[in-house]
């Protein structure tokens, strides 16, 4: 038989502007997305952490975040 020990996911999310727009609103609403993610994360109680975050040059944000999947425990892989 075998068991999960620990889990983790690591994603590459891009929070991208509208097609064809670069305005200070719309990077303004990149950021409002970027931060209402983090906020469900906590709110849900799931554990992650940020490894990279970089703003694009079109003001997009290209995040590389490692993560909890379900309830799984993580073990070591959030330190």
């Amino acid at each position: 038989m075998k068991r999960i020990k620990a889990a983790c996911l690591e994603q590459t999310i891009h929070f991208q502007l509208k097609e064809g727009t670069s305005s200070e609103a719309e990077k303004q609403q990149v950021r409002k997305e970027y931060k209402a993610y983090k906020a469900h994360l906590d709110r849900n109680k799931t554990l992650y952490k940020i490894v990279d975050e970089r703003e694009q040059p079109d003001g997009s944000l290209l995040v590389k975040i490692k993560r909890q999947n379900n309830t799984q425990p993580v073990g070591s892989y959030l330190d």
